[in-house]
């Protein structure tokens, strides 16, 4: 099941994703905000996964890359959901999540979900929160009042659009202040160059984490993206780590 194929969810919503069968915990990737399961590291983790017979589930959230739906309908709640049902319907046994930027924030509210099953946890640039600390005060302001808000996109010609509804629910979902109960092996890796995501938030998520196994790995020079030959060996080694 290596191809791209869709599971139908109960309201007909067709969520696209990959997946190949292997041993150990099946690693599953969170792709960040506006990203999809094509993306560079992605696609490496699923590739070596392949290689060392290891179980791999990526998928696009629903309105961004293959799925259904729009992008401004999509919220935390809703994807972490998605992700629920996929792993499942694919995926027995122990889950290795990895969460990029966005992505490491619906890392930890899908672990809430899955703590019997988890085998670890690994964020890239994760961002949990960042509806409080990445707004100014004026734009929650706007983004409260149900405007949407436009921000420069350093990856595209395309601004970076934040809707209400995204924002609303985000609000239910902040995880720093109150701490999190989850008691498996995390690593965190983050650039210190992070223009996006300053790299305190992975000194500060993990003093929120309850394990007493948290592991924060600084790269000098890395950016937001993590996406060098070296930041993916990097973290290729990082996996590798929780397989033994």
């Amino acid at each position: 099941m290596t191809d791209i194929v869709h599971h139908t969810l109960y309201d007909g919503r067709r969520i696209a994703f990959r997946y190949t069968h292997g041993s150990g915990p099946c690693l599953v990737f969170l792709p960040g905000y506006m990203s999809d399961m094509s993306g560079s590291k992605a696609s490496a983790l699923f590739a070596e996964a392949e290689l060392a017979g290891r179980a791999c589930l990526l998928l696009d959230y629903s309105g961004c890359g293959l799925s259904d739906g729009e992008f401004a309908d999509g919220t935390l709640s809703k994807w972490r959901d998605e992700v629920l049902a996929l792993v499942a319907s694919y995926v027995s046994g122990p889950v290795l999540l990895v969460g990029s930027s966005m992505g490491g924030w619906l890392m930890l509210l899908v672990a809430e979900h899955l703590k019997h099953r988890l085998a670890g946890l690994i964020g890239i640039a994760p961002a949990p929160d960042f509806t409080r600390w990445g707004y100014t005060a004026a734009q929650r302001a706007a983004l409260a009042a149900g405007e949407t808000i436009l921000e420069p996109n350093p990856y595209g010609p395309e601004p970076t659009p934040t809707h209400p509804g995204f924002f609303a629910d985000a609000e239910c979902h902040l995880r720093l202040e109150r701490g999190l109960d989850l008691a498996c092996p995390v690593h965190l890796i983050h650039g210190k160059a992070d223009a996006d995501v300053p790299w305190e938030i992975s000194l500060r998520l993990k003093a929120a984490l309850g394990s007493a196994e948290v592991q924060v790995t600084l790269v000098e020079d890395g950016d937001h993206r993590l996406s060098r030959d070296s930041d993916i060996a990097a973290l290729k080694a990082i996996v590798a780590g929780f397989y033994g």
